[in-house]
């Protein structure tokens, strides 16, 4: 029976289909879009608002996580949406094509806000811009993540799509990120620290809005001969209410449950190190501009790391093992240096150990920690198998809107919770390096630590308690060949 065949027969993916090189290439390079938009995110936004447009940082940081709420709403109706989407162009690749030009305009204004706004303008402006991005990036991510299980039934073969996700998603926020601290925020006239050089940030809104387009239509694009090959869903009608009641069903998988508790802490770790990585390089560390450039171009390391290590440990320990594992030694490398530096311990600033040291420990850690959140993104597709397996619901577009959401925490919880450690540390308006209290960074870096390890340690504990893994799999595949087989022919048994 020919791969179409089977996905229009019985309604699940093939249980073996390798896919080639090309195609998984196309398909992960759609992930730059969210590259650039999280990079964006974490590293810039609220450096931008705070110390460039001059809004309070706990004002930013609240206003970037009330509008999660909207995506709470939006990320599930989407997900739903495109479960149920009919057409030609199958289910996901309607919602990837018309997401491009949205996400285009609203990132551009996004950056752009009014220059002589009041307070409140300012941050409604951020607000509906932030909500406004991240409805037009879900339009898109959401259905394309939502093919990985589609476009493979082998427990391996999904972790290296993922990794190829990850990898290409990672280079497209390095690459953004590296650019805007090589050309857009340079130095210039009123503002020494490129940080601040507000006209910067129109090149780089400019310039991400480009590469997000190209990388949503030629991940579209390149993927959309399998449109025939993907499973499909019966046409069946039922009413709004029969939805809901399946929709609540399927989210109530414990799989699911353990793994957004995983995303949740991990994801909003990474947004803490996004956030208060501008600061704690700036301020604590002092990084030169020539340095920045280097600690960011060296995450591509990284990043090749993680998309090398996953697959290899996932395949070996289990996806479940190697995740926890890698999010606890991943922590204890990140955090180091702070413990060290609050003991006194740390090469001095005129050490030249000290910046090796520094962009080894974050290199480590990032690997450890991107290689946990490819293993996770696969563990996903597992569940969306295993959860049809048990309702007979193919609900890829549910599970992975939830999945999305979680890692808007990133932009969000994490975002709140770095403006939140500002506070508590004290740490002043229009800050100058080099002029912040000692006392005023301890007590930054001493929460940010805690903050980071408690998180860490979560994110172990909840990987640990997965439910299932290689063995569940390959029994369900079993047993799909044979229902299949049973189909086909009936007086085999």
């Amino acid at each position: 029976m020919s791969a179409a065949s089977y996905a229009t027969t019985t309604g699940t993916a093939p249980p073996v289909r390798q896919l080639g090189h090309a195609t998984i290439a196309a398909y992960g390079f759609g992930a730059v879009a969210y590259g650039v938009k999280d990079a964006g995110f974490g590293s810039f936004l609220l450096a931008f608002y705070n110390q460039v447009v001059g809004l309070p940082y706990a004002t930013v940081g609240l206003v970037i996580m009330a509008a999660l709420v909207i995506d709470a709403v939006v990320d599930p109706a989407v997900g739903f949406l495109s479960d149920r989407t009919r057409g030609r162009w199958g289910r996901r690749h309607p919602w990837m094509y018309a997401s491009a030009l949205p996400i285009a305009v609203f990132w551009i204004a996004l950056w752009n806000p009014p220059a002589a706004g009041s307070e409140a303008m300012l941050l409604a402006w951020l607000f509906g811009c932030a909500v406004l991005v991240r409805t037009a990036v879900s339009a898109y991510e959401v259905p394309s993540v939502a093919l990985t299980p589609e476009l493979s039934g082998d427990y391996d073969e999904r972790t290296r799509i993922m990794a190829w996700r990850y990898l290409l998603g990672w280079a497209g926020g390095l690459a953004m990120g590296l650019s805007a601290w090589l050309y857009f925020l340079k130095p210039a006239a009123g503002a020494v620290n490129g940080l601040l050089n507000r006209d910067g940030y129109r090149g780089y809104a400019l310039a991400g809005a480009v590469l997000m387009v190209l990388a949503i239509l030629v991940s579209s694009a390149g993927t959309h001969r399998q449109i025939p090959l993907l499973p499909k869903r019966s046409a069946e009608r039922r009413t709004l209410g029969e939805d809901f009641r399946a929709l609540g069903a399927t989210v109530k998988n414990r799989g699911f449950l353990i793994l957004m508790l995983a995303s949740l802490c991990a994801y909003t770790n990474q947004g803490l190190i996004y956030a208060l990585g501008t600061y704690l390089n700036t301020y604590v560390w002092q990084f030169s501009n020539a340095t920045l450039v280097l600690a960011t171009a060296a995450l591509f390391v990284a990043a090749l790391t993680a998309f090398a290590l996953a697959p290899r440990l996932g395949s070996r320990f289990g996806k479940q093992a190697a995740a926890w594992r890698l999010a606890v030694v991943g922590a204890a490398i990140q955090t180091t240096p702070y413990w060290l530096r609050l003991a006194g311990l740390f090469p001095a600033a005129d050490d030249p150990k000290r910046i090796p040291i520094l962009i080894g420990c974050s290199v480590a850690a990032t690997a450890c920690g991107v290689s946990a959140f490819i293993l996770g993104a696969s563990m996903m597709a597992d569940v969306v198998e295993e959860s049809e397996a048990r309702t007979g619901i193919r609900s890829e577009g549910v599970f992975f809107a939830g999945s999305f959401f979680v890692q808007k925490c990133t932009s969000g919880v994490g975002i709140f919770l770095a403006t939140a450690i500002l506070s508590v540390a004290g740490f002043p308006e229009h800050a100058v390096p080099g002029r912040v209290p000692e006392a005023t960074l301890d007590r930054l870096t001493l929460v940010f630590g805690s903050g980071y390890l408690v998180l860490a340690l979560l994110t172990a504990f909840f990987f640990s308690r997965f439910p299932f893994g290689r063995a569940e799999h390959e029994a369900r595949l079993e047993r799909a060949t044979a229902e299949a087989a049973m189909e086909t022919n009936p007086h085999a048994g």
